[in-house]
């Protein structure tokens, strides 16, 4: 199964390279595929790249639910 995650823009250089946070990590990412994305701009990141723009509150609100989802789990394993 392949996970896409959403991931906050914190660095664009200009060659289409970046960075981006997300659950407390800071990833590189290649932004080719979303040349609109700025700065700040929330995205969908799947296997290094990003794939697509998306607003804040859908961001969280998936990031929420992982966050929920990690923790049934781990309940689950206890």
């Amino acid at each position: 199964m392949c996970l896409a995650v959403p991931a906050k823009i914190t660095r664009i250089d200009g060659s289409g390279q970046g960075s981006a946070s997300y659950l407390g990590s800071e990833v590189k990412v290649n932004l080719v595929l979303v040349p609109q994305a700025r700065r700040g701009d929330w995205v969908i990141i799947h296997a290094g790249f990003a794939i697509s723009v998306m607003n804040a509150k859908e961001a969280r609100e998936t990031l929420r639910l992982f966050k929920e989802l990690a923790a049934a789990s781990q309940d689950e394993g206890a």
